[in-house]
């Protein structure tokens, strides 16, 4: 089973989630504050305040980023250079692959993407894989 913990302030990275798991019946569990994770898996999250990691994805990862595969981060291309960043800070700061990045709540296209990633080229669940570092 493949476990996926994830981030959602507007909803887009909760859509994203929904139908992820709606396809391949995956397991998500939602980011709390203090939150310990049981069973290593992937993050997905989001890109706040035109670039910054949200606080509870940071509070988990400071405590916890041994037990993250690879990150993927939604956010808008409105913001330019800061699109989805959140997935670069993250992947530099706990060298934690990253998988993929996707605007708002992502494409059909996106979510194909994201589970063949996860599935595919990420199946052994070692961390560190230079497979996942094609966003």
């Amino acid at each position: 089973m493949i476990n996926l913990y994830y981030d959602s302030r507007t909803g887009n990275v909760e859509r994203f989630i929904n139908k992820v798991i709606q396809v391949t019946g995956w397991k998500a569990i939602r980011i709390e504050e203090h939150m310990e994770i049981s069973e290593p898996g992937h993050l997905v999250t989001y890109t706040t305040n035109f670039g910054k990691v949200p606080d509870k994805t940071a509070q988990l990862l400071t405590m916890q980023s041994h037990m993250i595969y690879s990150v993927t981060s939604s956010g808008n291309r409105n913001w330019g250079r800061n699109y989805a960043i959140a997935a670069d800070k993250i992947s530099t700061e706990f060298e934690i692959p990253t998988a993929m990045k996707f605007e708002l709540s992502g494409t059909l296209e996106d979510i194909n993407q994201f589970i063949d990633i996860i599935k595919n080229q990420y199946y052994d669940s070692k961390r560190g894989s230079e497979k996942l570092d094609i966003a």
